[in-house]
């Protein structure tokens, strides 16, 4: 059992269970006693305690995030650097990698890998502003919470802008599938770095593939140098083109070719959401087409060497040998320079687990006798942290994973606590296949490991899908090839504390189907619409948590519908204005009720007056106003750019010369002029004029260039 499972941190943190295993650092579920919350603890390997590289990383995790505060970006609440203990204690994140997301879903859809990359780059944006590049982004260290939320953790490599050492070691700890070409040779980093890699990562969403694979990292690491990958509409059709661009400029091998920044290509995310249709015209590189040139650790171009032909030219002179020579010399720098970082990387581990050996401890001891031993039972009881070097030999009188022989010998010499012993194991084959474990029982997979000479660690977790007592997974995985005496770790089911819901797939769906689904998986809803969503209207584009993800029953998923926005177009109008008035009058227009447009026109001398109508409804309603008197109706369809056949009605005109006033006439007045002729009335249907009998008080006069709401003539008939 994990020696810190169970125990108390600083009298506050109590440690529940180990939920994650890394390379320098394993991870805790906690519970923050003062605080009353569950945290996530990271608590540096007990190896690592004695290397000043690997605490050095650790600490620059806990500063790079303490100066970051950003909704996207793992929070750290607390930090201890003791002699015994190492551990920064962090937000807990109830979710899954988003690799393994990538893993469960095989392609991801491209608006939601947008929704995804989108959150990413406003972390990587955040962290740049404050001169902090990740430098190790890959969807490892990227964690998907149910509700669709995305956490950037890890940032243990993360390095300030300006920081002048770049060393080989350093970057050959980034997995090298995601790692931009420059890290590869070990040059300069910087903002850029990050962006290749979210490249990477949208590239293996849309595709379900990686870029570039290889059997092994020095290969990959050269890939990445060097070739160019299948273009992502190979892989997948139905990838609109404008996506396809982004996720190549991302990913040019040429640091100045690719975004500016995370808000870059953030900017080109948010043009290709307006219009899924749009390209951008950035140049698209050909599948295998090889790259003309690539830059060396000192930056200058290197052309790729030519191959060697298979048959005999002609002796060249010794100019052009020299030459030739030099070319395939510069060719070479990068494949030696990728060899030489991955060997750097991994000769520095040797170096310091040399180290311990020579200076690990205070204590002298004895050397001990371990001839006639089990190696396992020599690994498990190994009171004095020896580093065992293990060498094999075959003899078949003795059982294998006997030790035959070791230096020192025996009581030869005093050691410190921590030294290396050489060990020679009987075994007839040094490789050992890692036995499936999986959903057997603790006992017997224990039984299995040290039968085959392996040294079983046992490692308790939740599982949801695994009965207590029974084996959820292991490390390495079943039949990878192992050496005798190597530690296995089995990770053995503790059960659930309550079972959970897989939350369905419903985004592409009417509302009503979405909802019979949730219903049927014991599941609530609730919803909201996106106004600016082109989907047909109550379509799912969104759920809150994403599918996959494991929730309680009656837990209330979030469904964003489409509020069915629909594209403006624009309808020209024209409107016939009566023939017979010759003076300037107001003519308005009002769409749905409000103003639109108010303008004068002299209808004698301009005939039609003609405007244009932008907007995007189906069946709008617009009305035209002489004077104040509506003069016409029509409905628009902006979506079939149609318009309905006009109604007019009669235009009432003035019988004065005198100029329109706006104050209204009466008979009290002794000075009032009662006009005695006849009123004419232009109806523009037939073009006739009509006349009816003699008014007995004034009209109303309007203000023909009035921009208040329009006045209805109420003694209009036809309305």
């Amino acid at each position: 059992m994990d020696k810190y499972t169970g125990k108390k941190l600083d009298g506050r943190y109590e440690i529940h269970e180990l939920i994650g295993v890394g390379g320098m650092a394993n991870v805790y579920r906690c519970y923050d006693t003062i605080d009353d919350r569950e945290v996530a603890i990271k608590i540096l390997k007990d190896e690592f305690l004695d290397n000043a590289d690997f605490i050095r990383r650790f600490k620059n995790e806990s500063k790079s995030i303490a100066v970051l505060s950003h909704p996207n970006i793992v929070r750290v609440y607390d930090v201890s650097f003791g002699d015994v203990i190492q551990y920064i204690v962090m937000e807990y994140i109830d979710g899954i990698t988003l690799k393994e997301y990538i893993a469960q879903q095989k392609v991801i859809k491209w608006k939601e890998a947008l929704h995804l990359t989108t959150q990413i780059l406003r972390a990587l944006q955040h962290a740049h502003e404050k001169g902090i590049v990740h430098r190790d982004i890959k969807p490892q260290n990227i964690m998907l919470l149910q509700d669709g939320t995305i956490k950037v953790t890890d940032f243990g490599i993360a390095r300030n802008f300006n920081s002048a050492t770049r060393t080989m070691t350093e970057q050959a700890i980034g997995s090298v599938h995601y790692i931009a070409p420059e890290q590869a040779k070990g040059g300069n980093t910087d903002g850029k770095t990050d962006i290749y890699s979210v490249g990477v990562m949208m590239y293996e969403m849309l595709t379900g593939k990686l870029p570039f694979v290889a059997d092994n990292a020095v290969s990959v690491a050269l890939m990445q140098l060097q070739s160019t990958p299948k273009l992502p509409r190979e892989l997948n059709p139905e990838l609109p083109i404008g996506l396809q661009e982004i996720t190549l400029k991302a990913m040019q091998k040429d640091p100045k070719a690719r975004y500016s920044s995370a808000q870059a290509m953030l900017d080109d995310i948010d043009r290709f959401r307006l219009n899924p249709k749009i390209t951008f015209g950035y140049k698209t590189p050909k599948a295998d087409e090889p790259t003309k040139y690539v830059e060396t650790i000192d930056q200058k171009p290197v052309p790729k060497p030519k191959p060697t032909p298979e048959k005999k030219k002609p002796e060249p002179n010794e100019t052009d040998d020299k030459a030739e020579k030099k070319e395939r010399t510069k060719g070479q720098a990068i494949t030696k320079g990728v060899l030489i970082a991955l060997l750097i990387a991994v000769v520095g581990f040797g170096i310091y687990f040399g180290y311990k050996a020579i200076s690990g401890g205070a204590t002298d001891i004895s050397v001990p006798d371990f001839v006639g031993k089990n190696i396992v039972d020599v690994q498990q009881d190994n009171e004095y942290d020896f580093n065992y070097e293990i060498d094999f030999d075959y003899d078949s009188s003795k059982e294998d994973g006997v030790i035959l022989a070791q230096k020192p010998e025996p009581d030869s010499k005093m050691v410190k606590q921590g030294a290396t012993i050489e060990l020679t194991v009987n075994g007839q084959e040094s490789e050992i296949t890692v036995p499936h474990l999986i959903n057997t029982t603790e006992e017997d997979a224990v039984k299995q490991l040290e039968s085959r000479n392996l040294n079983p660690e046992v490692v308790y977790i939740r599982s949801a899908d695994v009965n207590p007592g029974y084996v959820s997974s292991e490390f390495p995985s079943p039949g990878t090839k192992s050496t005798i005496g190597s530690t296995v770790y089995v990770y053995v089911s503790k059960g659930t504390v309550e079972s959970k819901v897989t939350v369905p797939d419903v985004t592409g769906k009417p509302l009503s189907e979405a909802a019979e689904i949730l219903t049927e998986k014991n599941l609530q809803y609730e919803f909201e619409y996106d106004n600016n969503s082109y989907e047909e209207k109550d379509t799912v584009i969104r759920q809150n948590p994403l599918q996959g993800g494991k929730v309680k029953k009656n837990y209330t998923v979030k469904l964003i519908l489409s509020g069915g926005k629909k594209d403006n177009k624009s309808v020209d109008i024209t409107v016939q204005l009566p023939a017979e008035e010759t003076n300037g009058v107001s003519f308005q227009v009002t769409v749905d009720g409000d103003v639109y447009l108010t303008t004068t026109v002299v209808p004698s001398e301009q005939k039609a007056f003609k405007f244009t109508l932008t907007g995007a409804g189906e069946a709008t309603d617009v009305k035209i106003y002489l004077n104040g008197q509506l003069y016409q109706e029509l409905t628009i369809n902006f979506q079939n750019e149609s318009v309905g056949t006009p109604i007019y009605h009669d235009y009432v005109m003035p019988t004065t010369a005198t100029e329109p006033t706006t104050d209204v006439v009466t008979t009290e007045d002794p000075n009032a002029v009662v006009p005695t002729d006849t009123t004419d009335y232009y109806n523009p249907t037939d073009g006739q004029t009509n006349e009816t009998e003699p008014v007995t008080e004034a009209p109303v006069a309007t203000d023909p260039v009035a921009t208040t709401a329009p006045v209805v003539n109420e003694n209009d008939n036809n309305q």
